[in-house]
């Protein structure tokens, strides 16, 4: 018998051997991009799982973009990652999504069973949409509370944003429509950066998302996107349907973390790792310890 064919016989008889013993464990990998927020949904779900299955859940955080997370899915890499409907429906799907919170959430989870052969769990209760933001004490604060009243402002604004919200096909589209006068041309920036443009004087408006920890400072007023043309971007969490099958007890387990987030507490985890600079590992430990 050669190497690769004694092998072979032997995982099979471990197999066999696991099987006889009872119902094998089922190999859980949670997956993440490589954003802190979803480091640390990452890890929280990890981590609730650990304690409510007992056995262990391997990581995979900081993988890439949506784009190859999703890939990571498809090849069985990882078979758990959190992820938003809207980038769903626009980054995955490449299709326009409807201005309705529920129909995109409806469209992803649909498309995702048909050609992924994953479920879609939540949502978690955060929804991370792009949120237009200024200094709190910018001449025009007290008059502006949406981006339809910036959008009046005469004297214009520089208007910073991340490559991210650039990218996005569905993000500058929707900005446009309000028709902010500027004073100067627009600029692109990495994410990190965008707070600081506005306290430099290089921005006077930025975009950001609705749960950055930046936003956890009274220093910045978030603008109310009254028209409501950002698509709705509501956390959830993709499982391929094998592991669902593999370990009967999983979506119950991971239903249990449906709606227990909020903006206001995500932006408060994010702002603990990104400016208090805590550990994911800490922080998620600390939320699942107040869900109980």
């Amino acid at each position: 018998m050669t190497p690769r064919g004694f092998l072979g016989s032997a995982l099979a008889l471990l197999t066999l051997f696991a099987s006889a013993c009872g119902r094998a464990t089922p190999s859980i990998v949670i997956g993440s991009e490589n954003t802190t927020e979803e480091s640390i949904v990452g890890e929280i779900v990890a981590q609730h799982l650990e304690s409510r299955l007992g056995f262990r859940v391997n990581r995979r955080p900081g993988i890439g973009g949506v784009l190859l997370a999703y890939q990571a899915l498809q090849s069985g890499e990882i078979n758990i990652y959190p992820e938003y409907s809207g980038t769903i429906i626009t980054e995955i799907l490449k299709e326009q999504p409807s201005p309705a919170a529920a129909q995109v959430l409806e469209r992803a989870k649909g498309e995702m069973a048909r050609i992924a052969q994953a479920q879609l769990v939540g949502p978690l209760g955060v929804d991370n949409s792009f949120v237009a933001v200024i200094r709190a004490t910018d001449p025009h604060a007290a008059k502006v509370s949406s981006l339809s009243e910036a959008a009046q402002i005469a004297d214009g604004w520089k208007l910073g944003y991340s490559f991210e919200f650039q990218q996005q096909s569905d993000a500058m589209p929707a900005l446009t429509q309000y028709h902010l006068p500027m004073s100067v041309p627009m600029r692109a920036m990495d994410t990190a950066p965008l707070f600081k443009s506005m306290e430099d004087g290089l921005s006077t408006i930025i975009v950001a998302r609705t749960t950055d920890g930046a936003l956890r400072s009274k220093d910045w007023k978030v603008l109310a996107d009254d028209r409501s043309l950002f698509t709705s971007q509501q956390l959830c969490l993709v499982v391929r349907q094998d592991v669902l099958a593999a370990e009967p007890r999983l979506a119950g387990v991971l239903a249990e973390l449906s709606g227990k987030f909020t903006n206001a507490k995500m932006r408060e985890l994010n702002a603990q790792v990104d400016i208090d600079h805590r550990t994911v590992a800490d922080v998620a430990k600390e939320f699942l310890a107040s869900m109980k």
